[in-house]
């Protein structure tokens, strides 16, 4: 049996396999060379005191012919077996077809966008301030939202499955090995691409298909029985199932649900701004030193606030990182953030953002019903985008000009490729935003002294954070509550709220179309 290890250590031994390896080997009382495997389970950084640490576990190895326990996938040929319709290829749907593929079905997944080598180009020229393609964007296309926005795998829900799998999965497809114990996994938008397109080869291999432009445009309900989709391109897919694992972004689907009479519930969601600082300055004010070192990576934050009784916190928190341009349509100024796998920016940035009530969009609730929150999400979109210059430039506010309610004279150095245009966001942000914003940046700059600076900028909108509208579904069989067969899956459905927390959803969902069928 392996022996479990814990370590607090400095950064420069963590950074070094023979040093730490020599303290595992002297606290099991062996010498370094009979240490037959030693696998790290956990790494943190513990940077409160003023005097970094890092926590390390291992397992430790000793018998050379004992077995490292290895999670095991049993794929088999699907080619002529059951088709489930999985519509979209984020990581709930890649995660479901892969599932599926373990259970003995044939995944037929539907991807409205371009594979990830021909979505570079649509993604290039939205840096270069062209007009977005409303199918292929940062948020449409192989891989999902995800793919080219960062590739952060931290999640809490922990309870809703087995995370480790999911990462493993990740791992086995050509991400590095750190994602399996950091305790903030990153692969890297500059990573992810390939990993997306091992995850399509291996559904393909083994028998499914990854359609790609086919943009879902209405799904066949006989009775109350889902028996598949109609494509743009008049494709019609049929299957015994059928999962919706769109994304947060893809609100065409909740207006044909709305439409065809399909049941949708509001649900909360929060908005705000992207905030960005040189990396160097993160650095100080959380490692309380003038330079990290060679030894530690870019720091990070993770801030909350209440303001009036409204949270208001740090969302998407990229070291490293860079803003990158998010809408889905030419009429919308929308901002993201994503960090490469060196996470080698010389900007940090992160989503500053408050909850959105269903008072505060009541105005829009007779004529919207269920899609109102939908709807005011979208409104503030189009404020951001005629306040922003036009094309993809963002509206944008020096953070100390923001709070005191000026506008900004000129405008820091920033990683938004397309550029910011100095706008007052006091003036179109909805007040109950604006206020809980300012008052939630000066407790941040009390929380972490010098991040309210000169030097800091924010952009809009942060707006996609999650869906303002959940897809219900039956929590014992997952199936929407009124059509059978049909699965809401995934962010967009409004069961997770990340890379991980989608993926594990979608494994949740393929089990349950298993155990009905099989």
């Amino acid at each position: 049996m392996p022996t479990e290890i814990n370590l607090v250590v400095t950064p420069e031994v963590a950074a070094d396999k023979q040093k730490y390896t020599k303290i595992v080997a002297d606290r099991l009382k062996v010498a370094p060379e009979q240490i037959a495997n030693l696998r790290i389970i956990r790494k943190s950084i513990d940077a409160r005191a003023g005097r970094i640490k890092i926590n390390m576990s291992f397992l430790a190895y000793t018998d050379p012919n004992e077995k490292v326990e290895e999670l095991e996938y049993h794929y088999q040929n699907v080619t002529n077996s059951q088709r489930v319709v999985v519509v979209g290829s984020g990581p709930a749907g890649l995660f479901t077809a892969l599932r599926l593929i373990e259970h003995g079905f044939k995944p037929i997944v539907l991807e409205r966008g371009k594979d990830v080598s021909s979505r570079k180009i649509d993604i290039a020229n939205a840096n270069k301030n062209l007009p977005i393609n409303p199918e292929s964007n940062y948020c449409f296309g192989e891989g999902g939202a995800g793919t080219y926005s960062d590739g952060k795998l931290y999640t809490r829900s922990k309870k809703r499955g087995n995370y480790r799998i999911a990462l493993d999965m990740f791992h086995r497809h050509g991400a590095n090995e750190d994602i399996l114990y950091d305790a903030h996994p990153h692969i890297g938008t500059d990573l992810l691409p390939q990993i997306i397109r091992s995850m399509r080869n291996a559904i393909i291999e083994y028998g499914g298909e990854v359609l790609f432009d086919h943009k879902v445009v209405d799904f066949i309900i006989d009775g109350n029985s889902a028996k598949g989709v109609i494509c743009q391109n008049g494709n019609k897919v049929e299957g015994i199932a059928t999962v919706i694992a769109t994304g947060h972004s893809a609100r065409d689907i909740y207006y044909l649900l709305n439409e065809k009479g399909i049941e949708l519930e509001s649900k909360s969601f929060a908005m705000g701004v992207r905030v960005e600082h040189p990396q160097a300055l993160i650095d100080e004010i959380q490692y309380k030193m003038p330079r990290r070192g060679d030894f530690l990576p870019p720091a990070t934050y993770n801030l909350v606030s209440q303001v009036g009784g409204r949270g208001v916190y740090s969302f998407c928190m990229c070291p490293g990182g860079f803003i990158v341009p998010a809408a889905t349509d030419n009429e919308q100024s929308v901002v993201n953030g994503m960090s490469p796998m060196g996470r080698n920016s010389i900007f940090a940035n992160a989503g500053i953002v408050t909850e959105i009530r269903e008072s505060d969009y009541a105005h829009l609730s007779k004529e919207y019903g269920v899609l109102a929150g939908l709807k005011y999400q979208q409104d503030l979109e189009l404020l951001a985008y005629q306040n922003g210059g036009g094309a993809q430039k963002a509206p944008a506010q020096r953070l100390t000009d923001f709070i005191s309610g000026k506008t900004s004279s000129s405008l820091p150095e920033m990683s938004y490729i397309p550029t910011g245009h100095s706008s007052n966001m006091n003036l179109w942000l909805p007040k109950d935003i604006s206020n809980a914003l300012r008052v939630g940046f000066k407790d941040f700059g009390r929380k972490m002294n010098g991040f309210v600076s000169n030097e800091s900028v924010i952009l809009g909108v942060e707006s996609r954070t999650s869906s303002p509208v959940r897809i219900p579904r039956d929590p014992e069989t997952l199936q929407h509550t009124q059509i059978d067969g049909l699965y809401p899956c995934g962010e967009g459905a409004g069961y997770a709220g990340g890379i991980i927390s989608a993926a594990v959803d979608g494994q949740r969902v393929a089990d349950m179309i298993n155990e009905k069928h099989n």
